[in-house]
C-alpha cells in the first residue's frame, strides 16, 4: 500500500473508530442511568471527556493558540454543541418518542453535506451522495420500531431536526477551524470546556428552582467513564476531519447507532437479531463502500 493511499485510508479508519467509541460511550452511559437522571449523566459525562482534553493539554497545547480565530470558532462550537444538542435530543425523546426521535437524527450526514460545501467549499461526489443517502436509511430503518408514538405535536419534530442541524455546522465549523489550527485535541478542549460551562451554569440554575443534593452512585462513575470515551472518539472525529473532508467523514461517523446495537446485540445482550437488522446491515455495507471509495 503507497503513502497517498494510506493517506486516503487513515481519515476513514478514524471516522470507523469514533463511531465505536462512540457506541461504547453510549453503553457505558446507558449503564449509568440504572442509577441517576440523564440531566446528572449527561453533565457528568461532559466533564469526563473535559477532564481527558485538560489531562493531555500539556503535551500538544501551545500559548499561541490562543491568539489565533480557531478559538473563537472553537468556542462557537462548544455554545451548542454538546450541551444543547444533547437536550434537543433528550426532548425530542420526551415528546416523540425514541423511534422517530432516532430516525430524524439520522439526517445530520445529509446537512453536514450541506454545510460543507457552503462553508467550505467541498465537493459532493455522486457516490458519496448516494452512499450517504444509503447509510441514512439504514439507520432510520434500524429506528424504525412498532411501539412508536402515533400523536404529538408537530413543532417537536424541530427538536430532533435541530439536534441533526447543529451538529453538521458544528462539524463543518470544526474543519474550518481546525485549517488554522490543525490540532485536535485543542479543538475539543475549547469546545467542551466551553460547553461545560454553560451545562454547570444551567444545572446550577435548575438547582436553586429545584434544590436536591447530588449523592454518590455507581452511576456517576459510569458516566464519567462514558465521558472519556467519548473524549476519544471526539479526538479521533477531529483528527479524521483535519485529514479528510466533512463528506466523507461524517457518514461512516453516523455509523454509530449500528456499533450501538451490534454492542448490545453481541455483548450486552439487549438486543434480538430481526430481519429489519440484518437489511439495515446489508444497506450500510455498499453504502459505506461508495462514501469510502467516493471521490
Amino acid at each position: 500500500m503507497g503513502i497517498n493511499q494510506i493517506n486516503l485510508t487513515t481519515p476513514v479508519v478514524l471516522a470507523f473508530a469514533s463511531a465505536f467509541l462512540f457506541a461504547v460511550g453510549v453503553q457505558l452511559q446507558n449503564l449509568g442511568l440504572k442509577y441517576g437522571r440523564s440531566q446528572t449523566g449527561a453533565l457528568i459525562s461532559m466533564l469526563g471527556s473535559t477532564v481527558l482534553f485538560w489531562l493531555f493539554s500539556p503535551w500538544f497545547l501551545q500559548l499561541w493558540y490562543w491568539g489565533t480565530s480557531a478559538v473563537v470558532i472553537f468556542a462557537l462550537v462548544g455554545v451548542f454543541r454538546p450541551f444543547l444538542t444533547s437536550n434537543l435530543a433528550i426532548s425530542g425523546i420526551r415528546h416523540l418518542g425514541p423511534t422517530l426521535t432516532s430516525i430524524l437524527a439520522s439526517t445530520a450526514p445529509v446537512f453536514a453535506a450541506f454545510f460543507a460545501i457552503v462553508i467550505l467549499g467541498e465537493t459532493l461526489t455522486i457516490p458519496i451522495a448516494l452512499g450517504t443517502l444509503t447509510i441514512v436509511l439504514a439507520i432510520g430503518l434500524l429506528a424504525r420500531k412498532s411501539e412508536a408514538k402515533s400523536t404529538w405535536p408537530v413543532w417537536a419534530l424541530a427538536l430532533p431536526v435541530g439536534a441533526a442541524v447543529l451538529r453538521a455546522l458544528g462539524h463543518a465549523l470544526t474543519k474550518l477551524g481546525l485549517d488554522i489550527i490543525p490540532d485536535p485535541l485543542f479543538a475539543g478542549l475549547v469546545s467542551y470546556s466551553v460547553s461545560l460551562v454553560i451545562a454547570l451554569g444551567s444545572a446550577l440554575g435548575q438547582r436553586k428552582r429545584t434544590p436536591a443534593r447530588l449523592r454518590w452512585t455507581p452511576g456517576l462513575l459510569w458516566f464519567f467513564c462514558g465521558g472519556i470515551v467519548n473524549g476519544i472518539s471526539i479526538w479521533s472525529l477531529n483528527t479524521a476531519l483535519n485529514m479528510g473532508d466533512v463528506v466523507k467523514i461524517i457518514p461512516i461517523v453516523a455509523l454509530s447507532p449500528v456499533f450501538t446495537l451490534l454492542l448490545g446485540l453481541f455483548v450486552f445482550r439487549r438486543e434480538t437479531l430481526t430481519l429489519r437488522i440484518v437489511l439495515a446491515l446489508l444497506l450500510i455495507v455498499p453504502g459505506v463502500i461508495l462514501v469510502a471509495s467516493g471521490h
